[in-house]
């Protein structure tokens, strides 16, 4: 990057931070776009790896469910990793008790279109591992598989049984699927920590991996699982104060996974 652009990355930073916190978000994404237009794609990625995670999760959140936008192509995994805490600071808790599995589907909406926005593998596996090595993000991947916690558990069963050579197929086509594949070849460690938070007796056994599940919503689950909503909850109050966002150290995030 040039000296050029990078001496107007503290003005395109502050406008874009100003921009985004008065709701002018296709004016931010304008913003990025010119910038990339004139110094390239770089601008753009220190310009995110700069501003505040809350003005990130602002800024992306407001371009979910398939919306193309720069920002959502280029953040670099830490920087969205630090924004993820700050997605349940907004939900209001009317809306948690009386429709929780709305927010879940918006959260999956939002990780899904970053991690699956380009076919690079490797910038994929960036993403999902930073994001997992955090407790939030750990919150977060388990309120989607909440969604779904039969196939998740089938996933569990195929990886405990096939390892690298996981097919990834289940008794349902359900979207969460390939994001939870996603995530194990991603990071070991990651995909356990959102397992675990979401199932806290899971062990490695294809006996729990083999659970059976009642198709009655009502019915009490076989093992301790925790609810959607309650997980909800768990995010909220995992939301960091603006002081220790910013003091929040920017260091790249690597992951191995399962098959590598």
């Amino acid at each position: 990057m040039s000296d050029d652009s990078k001496s107007n990355l503290p003005a395109l930073s502050k406008q874009v931070t100003e921009l985004v916190l008065a709701g002018s978000l296709g004016h931010a994404e304008q913003a990025f776009a010119e910038a990339a237009d004139q110094y390239g794609d770089l601008a753009v990625v220190e310009v995110l790896n700069n501003i505040p995670p809350q003005v990130t999760a602002l800024h992306l959140a407001g371009f979910d469910g398939g919306k193309m936008s720069l920002a959502t192509l280029l953040v670099p995994a830490k920087a969205w990793a630090d924004s993820l805490a700050f997605f349940a600071a907004t939900w209001p808790d009317d809306l948690i008790e009386d429709d929780p599995e709305r927010i879940a589907e918006s959260l999956f909406a939002h990780i899904h279109g970053v991690v699956f926005s380009t076919d690079d593998e490797e910038r994929r596996h960036e993403l999902l591992a930073a994001a997992s090595a955090t407790d939030h993000g750990s919150t977060a991947f388990a309120i989607l598989f909440s969604m779904a916690p039969r196939e998740i558990l089938e996933v569990a069963g195929e990886i405990i049984s096939k390892g690298p050579y996981l097919t990834g197929q289940t008794s349902s086509d359900n979207d969460v699927v390939p994001l939870a594949i996603a995530l194990a070849q991603a990071s070991e460690d990651g995909w356990d920590r959102a397992l675990f938070e979401l199932f806290p007796e899971f062990r490695h056994s294809a006996d729990l991996a083999d659970a059976e599940f009642s198709d009655d919503p009502d019915e009490e689950p076989a093992f301790l699982q925790r609810s959607t909503k309650e997980l909800l909850y768990r995010l909220r109050k995992q939301v960091p104060s603006t002081r220790s966002a910013r003091s929040t150290s920017r260091r790249s995030v690597g992951g191995g996974g399962l098959f590598s």
